[in-house]
This record gives C-alpha cells, structure tokens and sequence, in this order.
C-alpha cells in the first residue's frame, strides 16, 4: 500500500489530537511523552500489532555528553561540543553540522528528562571506548538491550495514558494548499480504515531499509546483504516528503554492522574488536584495520569470499562479551566456537591451519609492537591473545538508513527551498541523519542518538501547535 498525499478534504473525523505522532519506536514515543509533559493530548498509532521496530533490533546503547550519568563514574570532561566534534570527524566533516550540534546539545537533558519525568534508569558504559568516541558516553537501561529500553518507554507512554493504536498503518496525509496536514488515514489490516485529525503531525516511522527497490536505488552498495532492520521500514516518511515538495538529504548514509552472527543473525558486540580481537576471512586471513568501524565493516566484510568473516578472540574477551545479553544468546545458539589452541580453532571453524597460525603469529608481533600493522591498527594497547580461543562466524548486514527529511532546529521538516512545514514533524530514522552520506560516517549511537534528541524536540515543538 503506497503513502500518499490527499489535496482533498478529509470526508469525515473519526478522531481528533492535538498531536499524531506516526510510529512507536524511541522517537515516537520520546516525542509523545514530551508533547504530553508540554500539555498536548498525543496519539501514537503504529502498524505492528506489538511495537518492536529497530529499537527492539538496537543494542539499546546511546550516546550523550555532559549528562550527571557520566560524572557519577567519573567522566566529567565531556561536552556537547567534544560529541559534535567525534561526530563530524568519523564522517570526515561530511555531516549536517548543524545538526550534528543540535543531537549533542540535546540528547543529555533529554536523557536527564526521561529519568527525572518518567522514571527511566540509565548506566553509563565503561569498559571500552567505542570507535570514534573520545570519551565513555555510551549509556544504556540497566538491562542493556534495545528491547529493555523500548519496553521502558512504552511502560511510560502507558503510564502517561498516551493511547498507543497498534495494527494502523498511516496511509494518507490530507494535505491543505499550504502544505499544512489536516489529518491522517490510518489503515487496517482487515481493509478498514480511521481518519484522525491533527494540529500536529510527528513522523517517527524511520527509514527506507526494508523497501528493496529505495535501498537498491540509493544505496545499491549493500542491496546485496542483509537487511537486519524492521521489515516495516519502507520508506513511508521519505514518500510522503518527496510528495509534498520536502527536502531529502544523504539518501546515500547508511549504518551497517560487519558483525552478525551467522546463519544466527544474532549481533555479536564490537567491543570483541576494541578488546583486542581480529577478523579473518575463509582463507584466515585479516583483511582490514578493525578499528576503523563496525559500520563500514559490513562492506569490508561483504566483500570477502563467500560475504563472511570470522571474529577471532580469546577467553579473556569471551568473558568480557559474556557481559552483553545478544553475545550470550550466541553462545545459547551455538554460534561460537572454542579450540584449546589454534591447530583446534582452525578445525572446528573450518579454516585453513597454516594460515591461521600466521596470522595469530602476526597479532601477537603487532600486540609486542615489533612490527606495524599494514593495515593502520594499533594493537599494543590490550593484552596479548591466550588460549584458549573462540571464533564466530559473521556476515555485513544492513541495519537503518541515516538519510531522509532534512528538519531544522526544531525538528520542523524542511522544503526544498528551505522553508519550515507549518506543522510537520520528523526525527529519528525517518530524518536526516548526523552520520553523512557515506556508510563511514555512522559514529557508534547515531541511531538511537537522533531517534531519542530529535523525537524530544519534535514532540516539544509540535505541543506548540495545539492551540493554532
């Protein structure tokens, strides 16, 4: 069912809000709770019959800067303007900038909101520093998943008594000659359908994953692997903006992962790699600088016989991973392998013998420090590799989208000349992104960064129209 636009008059209202906000995921529900605490009633409808989305697919993990999570574990150097500048470094300045300063000047009261509004709990993340990241400000849920925290705020949308419609999938924006929207269709998975009316409308129904024929289009360097995203990601967002004459940024930016277990399909943690892991292919040979980034991995990995790699570690890292709940349900799968020394690694993973062992050989001269790595890594910062060892298989995947509505600094959607939308909202996925145009600039977080901070402006600026 292609979104479209209506130039009609809605033939009726079944229902009307101050606020609709489209999609249940972190943005959706950050911008309902936040428009609801500005005195909005809010609507949240979402297609699923149970929300999920790429939140629940997520690690869970955000980064934010300067927030009092960080200074009770003694991080109290960081700044939003040191975030913004980790952000536009890992895309080599290819960013929005501007919108680059507004996720990381955001995103900490925001989290500091959910705490002190809604009764969210946040840990800071130390143990590793993720690749671009010059300072700990990875927080997560206690329980450190993408699904715990979206659980979290759907137990506080419930508690704010935010109705949240699920199995309604918006179809029709009705659109007035100023391009303000009027109200939205929802459809039913029976046929039938609701007509809600609306001073607001937030679009927080993310990106453009899921449809195969956009993501060939705009980004046809990974239409090859696999998509580990909602399937529910089509692209609506970007539909409706193109109709209504919006501006489109970085269609190109995509986050990839260049380490999911397979045929598992179970997200194995960086941190294997940032505690001292390397990636070998079939041939057992390493093949790229590690340390570069999980998101441009994916292609680095798809580009490899067979588009698979194995990450190769130690016991010292699998119980470091075994900290992480998605690595135990690898372990749970049977995904990870264990030899005693390499000579075993290499039978019970299938790789060639010889060349493992060089390569093991190689690591732990680059561990010593007595030759550089050819491919840029430093290895002399963690401890040397010691058996036994572990192995799991992995592939690239794609995981969301980073390009799509370009917004301003109030998360209004912006047209082609650069005009506000008079009541048109969007963050998260199906917004611009901060990570560019190119899959290397997807800086850990960048996710649920402009799902949670622009989902908080949204919410806040479309609260303002409840009274227009």
């Amino acid at each position: 069912m292609n979104p479209r636009i209506s130039r009609e008059t809605p033939p009726r209202l079944d229902v009307e809000t101050d606020v609709l906000v489209v999609g249940a995921g972190a943005c959706g529900l950050v911008a309902a709770l936040r428009a609801r605490d500005a005195g909005a009633d809010v609507i949240v409808v979402e297609r699923d019959a149970s929300p999920s989305g790429s939140t629940s697919m997520s690690s869970g993990f955000v980064p934010a800067p300067a927030t009092r999570f960080q200074q009770a574990i003694g991080v109290a150097d960081d700044t939003p303007e040191r975030f913004a500048a980790d952000i536009m470094a890992k895309s080599k300045g290819q960013s929005e900038a501007g919108l680059a300063g507004l996720a990381a000047k955001t995103i900490g009261p925001a989290l500091e909101w959910l705490v002190d509004a809604h009764g969210l709990e946040w840990i800071v993340l130390d143990d590793f520093l993720y690749p671009g990241h010059t300072r700990h400000r990875m927080h997560a849920v206690p329980e450190k998943t993408g699904e715990a925290l979206l659980a979290r705020l759907l137990a506080a949308v419930e508690a704010a008594g935010i109705p949240v419609v699920t199995e309604a999938r918006a179809t029709t924006l009705f659109a007035n000659e100023e391009n303000g929207i009027e109200a939205v269709e929802i459809t039913r998975p029976d046929g039938a359908s609701e007509i809600i009316g609306c001073n607001a409308l937030v679009l927080a129904c993310n990106g453009f994953g899921g449809n195969r024929e956009l993501v060939a289009k705009f980004i046809p360097e990974i239409a090859g692997g696999l998509y580990y995203g909602h399937e529910g990601n089509e692209g609506d967002a970007m539909l409706w903006g193109e109709q209504l004459g919006a501006r489109l940024q970085h269609l190109s930016g995509y986050q990839g992962h260049g380490s999911l277990a397979h045929p598992h399909g179970i997200l194995i943690s960086w941190g294997l790699m940032m505690e001292g892991g390397f990636q070998v292919n079939s041939e057992g040979r390493r093949f790229s600088n590690e340390h570069g980034g999980y998101s441009e991995q994916a292609v680095n990995v798809l580009a490899q016989p067979g588009g698979i790699a194995w990450n190769v570690y130690d016991d010292r890292i699998h119980r470091f991973a075994l900290g992480f709940p998605d690595y135990c349900d690898a372990v749970d799968a049977g995904a990870i392998r264990e030899g005693e020394n390499v000579a075993e690694l290499a039978a019970v993973t299938g790789l060639p013998a010889d060349a493992l062992a060089e390569t093991f050989d190689a690591v732990a001269r680059f561990q010593r420090g007595e030759v550089v790595d050819p491919f840029g890594r430093d290895f002399t910062g963690k401890p040397a590799l010691a058996a036994p060892f572990y192995a799991v298989k992995v592939t690239g995947a794609l995981f969301h989208t980073q390009g799509g509505l370009m917004i301003d600094d109030e998360a209004r959607v912006l047209d082609t000349e650069g005009h506000a939308f008079a009541n048109l909202f969007a963050g998260g996925g199906a917004a611009c992104g901060v990570s560019g145009p190119e899959v290397s600039g997807y800086l850990s977080g960048n996710g649920l960064l402009t799902a949670i901070a622009f989902g908080y402006l949204a919410g806040n600026s479309a609260a303002a129209k409840k009274a227009l």
